[in-house]
């Protein structure tokens, strides 16, 4: 049985008037009548059944289809969306959702002269606290109707509401979170618009000055008038087009951001980026970017004291896979999978895919063939992946998301079991009867929207609506949350080092901004806790170097950590 949650914080004329006045509001009772029936509808969920993952969605009032857009599949950058966000918009301690749409543009279609007769915007879901959520799109202003991509959700003013950046093909957009329920877009205002073909995105604070500084990874130039192609391959693939340069923008403190790519060393005019992610790999205090991208060598750019970036993908081991080749590389991840202190990574491909362990001295050793998840994923395109303790036996197990690449073809997700010794298991066919449906998915979000202490999922599918995955038995194990609230900082502490003690184990962890592909999950760090009630000890290392250390904390709760309180040692 779930153990309820806990949150604690260390610290005219006449007539014709008349007539207009009865017949509008006769109009607005209908109306109102009309929508409080469709929006007001008492939804029930499921009891849980014996599966550990148990789709949910047709319970959960999110209806919402990602749609490529065009009439059918046609092109590279159709196959590429869409993104997922979990997020707290509203700060009231549940967790709402942000999806990307592939909406109809006309510059990108193929078949311009019989467009869709369908209209398609973003969407933003509000939490109800009961396991259901409403659309909530229209009052919160987001509902975009660019060709979406990927979801980026940060606070980037820390004014303590998560505001969200929209990758598009053609110009991003940024919502400014009012904290009053609604949005504005600031994106001219900002400068993060851009005109490229943008797919992963990362909030990343590079000089640790208490901003959160963005970078977008761009893909390729698009041509719909370039038609040369192998027939059964569907539409020409990403070589087929020129490549396009990332941008990193530097957060100016004011609502403002400067593009400073090429002063920081991240300019590569012909990158082919997917996704995004950025982590500390080395321990230095200063965040480090992963670009995964496709077809071509992934980068890895080192941080040099929030001076400059160095691209060390090749020396460091991670640029391409186990046997040399330049995969199409989708998913980027970090955590510390074997609990050594070190962060590794884990890059989702169409093959075999890659589990880079971090072996230190800026050195990385690729592990999917010897950790027992090559062989599984051959047979799959992975698209989002992420780690995720999924049965909160203090180890990050791994979730991937599968389908096709060039055609509308389903395939079946996986979840990796790791035993704790490096290996890991594909334990799909037996945690639910959802890992034996086939899907078209792509982005992916990973979060505890219930507030049950175990992680849930929901899973982005092209021309398909969602799926909500319930995780039904992951708090039969204890666990912890961490909700960190920076000062110095910036206010998520992205970037912020996190150690935890429990009875024999220590689990190491960083605050991310970006996981998986194209999208973002849950804001708070979990930890999954075995059999042990109590954290012996916490200690967190915040972006500012101050170092901040709790101990005896009781299991099952949401632990606010404020950077205030913090006293230097």
């Amino acid at each position: 049985m779930a153990k309820k949650i806990k949150t604690v914080s260390v610290k005219a004329g006449a007539g014709f008037i008349l007539m207009i006045l009865v017949l509008g509001i006769l109009f607005n009772a209908c109306n109102s009548k009309e929508k409080s029936s469709s929006s007001t509808q008492e939804l029930t969920l499921p009891s849980a059944n014996d599966d550990f993952y148990e789709d949910i969605i047709k319970y959960s009032g999110i209806d919402f289809f990602r749609t490529v857009g065009d009439e059918h599949l046609s092109n590279i950058v159709e196959s590429d969306g869409g993104g997922a966000a979990f997020l707290d918009y509203d700060q009231d301690g549940y967790l709402d959702l942000y999806l990307s749409n592939g909406n109809y543009i006309d510059s990108l279609s193929m078949n311009k002269d019989k467009p869709p007769d369908r209209k398609s915007e973003n969407g933003l879901f509000r939490n109800l606290h009961n396991g259901t959520f409403e659309d909530v799109t229209r009052e919160a202003k987001v509902g975009d109707r660019g060709y979406g991509m990927g979801v980026l959700a940060g606070d980037f003013d820390n004014d303590g509401y998560p505001d969200i950046y929209i990758s598009n093909y053609g110009p991003n957009v940024l919502y400014h979170n009012n904290g009053n329920g609604t949005f504005s877009d600031v994106t001219k205002n900002a400068g993060v618009g851009g005109n490229e073909c943008s797919v992963g995105a990362t909030w990343v604070d590079y000089d640790n000055d208490g901003y959160l500084d963005l970078y977008v990874g761009n893909y390729i130039k698009f041509d719909p008038q370039y038609n040369y192609y192998y027939a059964p391959d569907n539409f020409p693939g990403p070589m087929a087009y020129d490549g396009q340069p990332d941008v990193l923008y530097h957060n100016r403190g004011d609502g403002t951001f400067e593009d400073v790519t090429r002063e920081m060393g991240v300019y590569n005019k012909n990158g082919r980026a997917m996704g995004v992610g950025a982590a500390d790999y080395n321990n230095d205090g200063f965040v480090d970017i992963y670009v995964s991208n496709d077809h071509m060598e992934n980068y890895l750019y080192h941080n040099n004291r929030g001076e400059k970036f160095e691209d060390r993908g090749i020396q460091s081991g991670v640029a391409f896979n186990q046997i040399g080749e330049a995969t199409i590389s989708m998913s980027v991840d970090f955590a510390d999978y074997n609990n050594d202190g070190l962060i590794d990574l884990f890059v989702s491909d169409n093959v075999y895919c890659s589990l880079h362990r971090n072996e230190g001295n800026g050195v990385f050793s690729e592990r999917s063939y010897k950790a027992g998840i090559a062989v599984a994923c051959g047979q799959f395109v992975g698209w989002a992946s992420s780690f995720l303790d999924y049965d909160n036996d203090g180890d990050q197990d791994l979730f991937k998301v599968n389908g096709e690449l060039k055609h509308l073809y389903g395939q079946e997700d996986q979840l990796f079991e790791n035993d704790g010794q490096g290996k890991f298991t594909d334990v799909s066919t037996e945690r639910g009867a959802y890992f034996q449906d086939e899907r078209v998915g792509r982005g992916a979000c990973f979060g505890d929207y219930d507030n049950d202490g175990d992680i849930d999922a929901y899973i982005v599918n092209q021309e398909d609506y969602g799926v909500l995955l319930r995780n039904n038995k992951g708090n039969q194990k204890n666990w912890i949350l961490l909700h960190l609230i920076g000062e110095t900082s910036n206010r998520d502490g992205v970037g912020a080092r996190i150690t935890i003690s429990s009875g024999e184990t220590k689990q190491y962890a960083q605050k991310k901004s970006s996981s998986g592909y194209v999208s973002t999950n849950d804001p708070r760090i979990h930890f999954g806790l075995g059999n042990n009630e109590v954290v012996d000890s916490i200690e967190v290392i915040w972006p500012s170097g101050k170092i901040q250390k709790l101990e005896n904390i009781k299991a099952g709760q949401v632990v606010t950590i404020k950077e205030s309180e913090v006293k230097t040692p």
